[in-house]
């Protein structure tokens, strides 16, 4: 990656978490923001007329094979290189699978005129067979895949796309602001995508509202915005295509993660906890939230990646219609109940799908309950309820399978390869079925005893006889199908050989409820086989070195500029500390 600056250009400011910038309109007193919401855009179409654009005060990105120009006052995150690295594998390998799904009804559709009835087979000289062995990227392909962009900002994401994805028909790169869209063309002017690629400027939903028509539907469409996505849900599951990719991205991860769970419900419809789980709890927020506004129109998701990287949440889900798998919908949300004691949690299942007469169908009724009772009895305290929440596997495994090779292969020879390989291969080992996960050292600070290795941890769980695997959202984290009732002997035998502090042991205390009662189980610390996994014995990069300082997300764009503020951090940096020892050398004085 490199950055060249040129000349710094006045009246902009940047947006950070994504290659966006503001525009500043000092005539009106108002501010222009790529990341603006699609509310605000309806309120003010009179902003939609801005000042000319400058091109000779820009600074110049050079990202994966493109080469873009925006503001030199534009916050660019190269931290995000990892999201559109990610983003331009998984969408690649989905441009094969989709592309061959579509040959293969066309073909069969040509055997049997009469079943040619589906709506993805059109007819046309654009239905000539493709050799999906060998897609290029950069070249146009009539029967490949359509993307929209719908916030694109500067457009160096979609010139990605364009130039490193293979079999893409059209890339259509949106924005409101017609400053970011003026700057997409010149984009795609110096890149040479103009036969691929096309600049848009409008309102995000709207564009996507307006391609609801089955025939008019994108294959792929992307969403990144500053925040939450939810303004734009609604037109994105109605906008792909059968089968189509959608990529959101959130980064409003306190809100995601149960600092503020009555914004979580009214943006998301589900209540979030604070807890260590909270990462993937967030995961699983959104991926109930999409596959609930899918339902309204007859169609439900298939996660294909979801993951939780650095600041913010990125899934890839497909869509799909059938009004009989949407009913199957209601059988995978459910409701989680933590305790706020010792951290156990439970889930509650929404509904539950029995069989009916006649082969493939089932009598939905709601689910049986309470799973827990109103004291947890490992430690007597109270349970917490969040929810509801995605239950059904996060990922598909085959499909991770195909884009970790993709990546292997070198075919895009992405700068952040081994973190995706690391990643990837994570959550490829996470158990598909077992929602949520608990961190080791939480467990071990209920107890206030020493931690056991993780490798002596998982073979006390797999010599008796259950499953248990890394969650790729946390550190020292652990999945497991046992009950909490078996990680807890677990514990008690562990601390029969390492004593916790008798000081510790207060009465009332969690720990000394845990502790005073015995193992039912009897457990055997002996190394197991498969205690160290796979991606830990290799020595897969699985989680983010820090790149560069203050790499992390940065605050909203306000309508005054501040250069640089790595020296006002830096000032600050111990600012409270200091003020302590001040005043207590003042009051020894």
């Amino acid at each position: 990656m490199f950055i060249t600056t040129i000349v710094r250009a006045p009246g902009f400011s940047f947006c950070p978490r994504r290659e966006a910038f503001l525009f500043l309109n000092h005539t009106h007193h108002c501010s222009f923001s790529l990341a603006i919401s699609s509310s605000q855009q309806r309120k003010h179409p009179s902003r939609k007329k801005i000042m000319a654009t400058d091109f000779s005060k820009v600074t110049e990105i050079t990202e994966g094979r493109a080469k873009v120009i925006l503001p030199e006052s534009v916050f660019y995150n190269p931290v995000q290189g990892y999201n559109r690295d990610l983003t331009i594998a998984v969408i690649s390998e989905f441009a094969s699978q989709h592309i061959e799904g579509k040959q293969k009804k066309i073909n069969k559709s040509i055997c049997n005129p009469t079943q040619a009835a589906d709506h993805d087979v059109k007819e046309g000289p654009q239905n000539d067979e493709i050799d999906i062995k060998n897609l290029e990227a950069g070249k146009k392909y009539e029967n490949g895949i359509t993307i929209f962009e719908g916030l694109a900002a500067s457009g160096l994401r979609s010139v990605r796309f364009g130039l490193e994805i293979p079999g893409v028909k059209q890339i259509i790169a949106n924005d409101f602001d017609q400053n970011a869209v003026q700057f997409i063309e010149k984009n795609i002017e110096s890149n040479e995508l103009g036969h691929l690629m096309k600049a848009k400027q409008g309102d995000a939903a709207m564009g996507m509202y307006e391609h609801r028509s089955i025939e008019d539907r994108f294959d792929v469409i992307d969403l990144d915005p500053y925040g939450s996505p939810t303004m734009f849900l609604d037109a994105s599951v109605q906008a792909v295509s059968e089968g189509g990719l959608l990529c959101v991205t959130c980064t409003d991860a306190p809100v995601l993660c149960g600092n503020a769970p009555e914004k979580c419900n009214a943006n998301y419809g589900s209540i979030s906890l604070r807890s260590k789980f909270c990462h993937e709890m967030a995961l699983r927020i959104i991926l109930h939230s999409l596959d609930t506004h899918a339902n309204r129109y007859g169609r439900y998701i298939v996660p294909l990646v979801s993951l939780s990287i650095d600041f913010y949440f990125r899934v890839f889900v497909r869509v799909y219609t059938g009004q009989k798998q949407v009913k199957h919908s209601a059988v995978k949300k459910a409701m989680v109940f933590e305790c706020v004691g010792c951290g156990s949690h439970t889930l509650q299942p929404m509904a539950v799908a029995l069989p009916a007469k006649g082969e493939g169908n089932f009598k939905f009724i709601p689910g049986n309950g309470p799973v827990v009772p109103q004291l947890c009895h490992h430690c007597g305290h109270q349970h917490r309820m969040g929810g509801p929440v995605w239950s059904a596997p996060l990922h598909d495994t085959e499909f991770l399978k195909k884009v970790i090779e993709r990546v292997v292969c070198g075919s895009h020879n992405f700068a952040t390869s081994d973190r995706i390989c690391g990643m990837l291969n994570v959550a490829l080992e996470e158990l598909p079925d077992v929602p949520l996960f608990y961190v080791l050292d939480a467990v071990c600070g209920v107890l206030h005893c020493r931690a056991p290795t993780m490798k002596t941890f998982r073979s006390a769980i797999l010599n008796a006889g259950y499953n248990v695997s890394l969650s790729h959202a946390a550190k020292n984290s652990y999945k497991t199908d046992a009950p909490a009732k078996l990680v807890w002997d677990v514990m008690r035998s562990w601390v029969k050989n390492n004593p916790v502090n008798e000081k510790r042991l207060t009465p009332g205390s969690v720990a000394k409820a845990i502790l005073d009662q015995q193992p039912e189980t009897e457990i055997l610390f002996t190394e197991h086989p498969l205690a160290n996994p796979e991606s830990r014995e290799k020595g897969l990069l699985r989680w983010q070195t820090n790149p560069e300082p203050y790499w992390g997300p940065k605050a909203k764009a306000k309508r005054t500029i501040n250069p640089d503020l790595t020296e006002k951090r830096a000032a600050n940096q111990g600012k409270s500390k200091k003020h302590r020892v001040e005043a207590t050398i003042e009051m020894d004085t």
